[in-house]
């Protein structure tokens, strides 16, 4: 029914610091996104990806607006 829908609660990053990514496997096509450090390149994951949705999440869940980079 929808009564009952779970509250996004916007969390914030090091903006400085670090840039949102999306780490794509190349064999499975697995996703994961997460957040790169600029200076060590070392990415720390946050979520898996299944469909567009997920994604639209983790992007609500942290305020990103911009399109989020993939690496492989």
């Amino acid at each position: 029914m929808g009564l009952f829908k779970k509250k996004i609660v916007t969390q914030s990053y090091d903006t400085e610091n670090k840039k949102p990514v999306i780490k794509a496997s190349i064999c499975n096509g697995e996703q994961v996104a997460g957040f790169k450090d600029i200076h060590t390149g070392k990415i720390e994951e946050v979520m898996l990806i299944k469909s567009p949705s997920d994604l639209e999440k983790f992007k609500t869940m942290y305020g990103i607006n911009e399109e989020i980079i993939k690496e492989y």
